[in-house]
C-alpha cells in the first residue's frame, strides 16, 4: 500500500493548489480525481461561463459598432463555434494544471475516493487500490442544488452544468430560476445573444447577498436590456405546455411564463455524500463538513476546504488549500482567509470585499462612506458603460477602509487593490493620495476616497446630443 504524507481528494482549484503547495513544502503528496483536473470552476463553471460571456459581449458590441464610427455588416453568431472556443479554453487551462502537478511531483490518481478510516483511502477506478495518508485534505467541490418542484426533470429543464453542456442550440425563450450570481451571469449571456429572458428570484431582490444598491442598479440595467425580472417569486410547477410553462406565485398572485428552456440556478451543494465511512464521526452541517480555524474537521488529520466546508468561490478554495497545506507542514499560513472578494461578471462588472454600510449599521459600527457615480468617469463614457458606482466604507474612528462595493467596468480586477488596502489598514487619506492613471476605471477609487475625505472633484459628463 502506497503511503503519502498528504492525500488530497479532488483536483479543483482548492485541491490542486493544496497538493502543489504541500509538495513545494517537501511533503510526499497525491491528489485523487474522478473527473477532469480543474474541477467545476475550470470545466463546468467559472471559466466556461466567462468564455461564453466574452463571446456574447463581443457580439453585442459588434451590433453597436455604428455608433463608434465603425461599419460592420452581416453580424451573426455561431453557437457551436462559441462552445468550441469554450471547450478549447478549458482544455488549455486543464493541460496547464496537469503540467503543474507533474512539475511539482504530485501523484495524480484517477478514480473515486472513499475514506475508510483516518488514514486509509480506498480508490475505485480502472483498478481498485488503497493508499495510506498521514493527512487528508477533502476538496471534493460541489454540484448544482435542486428544488422539489413538479416538472423539474422534464426535458430542457436544466441545472447550470447541464445547461453549459448544450452546445448546439439556443433557447430563444429562457426562464432562469434563481437571481444569484449564476443566474444573472448566464441570463446576461443569452440576453446579449438576443434571447427573451425571464429571471425568477425568490428573495426580494437580485443578488440578495450583496449590497442593496448593486441589486437595484442591476435590476434596472437588466430591465433596460429587455430582461424580465420577477423578485419575490416562488416557482410552483413546470409543465409541457407551449414548449414549457413555468408557474409561479408573486405577492399571492398566480402567474406563468412560457419558455423553450428553463435554467435552475438556485445555488450549490457539497459533494460529500458517500465520501467517508460514518464511523469516522465527521461533523456535518447542511451537507458540508464542519471545520475549525485551521480547516481541520472533527478528525484532526482530516481537513476540508472550499465547497466541502461550505465555501463557494474558486479563489477562496485555492486560498484555503494553500492554508491547509501550510498548517500541515508546520508553516505559518501565507494567506488571509477573512477577506474574500466576490465577483459577478455581468456588464457592468460587480465586485465587493469587506463589509457594507448595512453590515456596519447592523453591528452598531459608525462609518464614513465615500461614493462616486461612474457616469462621470471618462473611461466609462468611452466604453459606453451603463450607470455604475464605486462605494468605499471607512471606519469613522480609525478612518481605515473596511469594505468596498464596485459596479463598473473592470470591477473584478480593481477589487484586488481594495482588498489589499483593507488588509493593510489603509486610511481614506492614504487611499485618496495615490495617483491613478487617466483615463481609467480605477480613477473612480480616487474620487470615492476623496469624497470620503471631503474634497472630491466630480466632472459632470456632457449631456448626449
Amino acid at each position: 500500500m502506497e503511503s503519502y504524507q498528504v492525500a488530497v481528494i479532488g483536483a479543483g482549484p482548492g485541491g490542486y493548489t493544496a497538493a502543489i503547495r504541500a509538495a513545494q513544502l517537501g511533503l510526499k503528496t497525491a491528489v485523487i480525481e474522478n473527473r477532469e483536473v480543474g474541477g467545476t470552476c475550470l470545466n463546468r463553471g467559472c471559466i466556461p461561463t466567462k468564455t461564453l460571456l466574452h463571446s456574447a459581449t463581443a457580439y453585442e458590441h459588434a451590433k453597436k459598432m455604428d455608433s463608434l464610427g465603425v461599419s460592420v455588416e452581416g453580424v451573426s453568431y455561431d453557437i457551436e463555434k462559441i462552445h468550441q472556443r469554450k471547450e478549447a479554453v478549458s482544455e488549455q487551462l486543464r493541460t496547464g494544471v496537469e503540467g503543474l502537478l507533474k512539475a511539482n511531483k504530485v501523484d495524480l490518481i484517477k478514480g473515486t475516493a472513499h475514506i475508510a478510516d483516518a488514514h486509509k483511502i480506498c480508490i475505485s477506478g480502472e483498478e481498485n487500490i488503497e493508499i495510506e495518508a498521514e493527512n487528508i485534505i477533502i476538496a471534493v467541490g460541489g454540484s448544482p442544488a435542486a428544488l422539489p418542484i413538479e416538472g423539474i426533470n422534464l426535458p430542457n429543464v436544466l441545472n447550470s452544468e447541464q445547461f453549459l453542456a448544450v452546445n448546439d442550440k439556443v433557447f430563444k425563450r429562457l426562464v432562469v430560476v434563481g437571481g444569484g450570481v449564476i443566474g444573472v451571469e448566464l441570463g446576461s449571456v443569452y440576453a446579449s445573444l438576443g434571447c427573451e429572458i425571464t429571471i425568477l428570484e425568490g428573495a426580494d431582490r437580485l443578488l440578495p447577498r450583496m449590497d442593496k444598491e448593486i441589486s437595484q442598479n442591476l435590476g434596472m440595467i437588466l430591465k433596460k436590456r429587455g430582461v424580465t425580472v420577477h423578485t419575490g417569486a416562488v416557482v410552483d410547477k413546470i409543465t409541457e405546455e407551449n414548449g414549457l410553462t413555468c408557474y409561479f406565485t408573486k405577492k399571492d398572485e398566480q402567474m406563468s411564463v412560457e419558455a423553450d428552456g428553463i435554467l435552475i440556478a438556485v445555488g450549490r451543494k457539497s459533494n460529500t455524500a458517500g465520501l467517508f465511512d460514518e464511523s469516522l464521526g465527521l461533523e456535518m452541517q447542511r451537507g458540508a463538513l464542519v471545520v475549525n480555524d485551521k480547516k481541520q474537521t472533527t478528525v484532526p488529520n482530516i481537513y476540508a476546504i472550499g465547497d466541502s466546508s461550505g465555501g463557494a468561490l474558486a479563489h477562496q478554495a485555492a486560498a484555503e488549500g494553500a492554508y491547509a497545506a501550510e498548517i500541515i507542514a508546520g508553516e505559518k499560513p501565507s494567506v488571509r482567509l477573512d477577506l474574500v472578494p466576490a465577483c459577478v461578471y455581468t456588464n457592468p462588472e460587480i465586485a465587493t470585499v469587506g463589509i457594507t454600510a448595512d453590515d456596519a449599521k447592523r453591528d452598531g459600527k459608525e462609518v464614513i462612506t465615500g461614493k462616486f457615480i461612474m457616469s462621470a468617469n471618462g473611461k466609462s463614457i468611452i466604453d459606453e458603460q451603463d450607470r455604475g458606482f464605486v462605494k468605499l466604507i471607512f471606519d469613522k474612528e480609525t478612518e481605515a477602509l473596511l469594505g468596498a462595493q464596485l459596479m463598473c467596468g473592470r470591477a473584478t480586477d480593481m477589487i484586488s487593490e481594495l482588498a489589499s488596502a483593507i488588509a493593510n489598514g489603509t486610511t481614506r487619506e492614504q487611499l485618496a493620495s495615490v495617483i491613478r492613471s487617466h483615463p481609467t476605471f480605477s480613477e473612480g477609487i480616487t474620487e470615492a476616497a476623496e469624497n470620503a475625505v471631503g474634497r472630491a472633484i466630480h466632472i459632470a459628463p456632457a449631456r448626449k446630443r
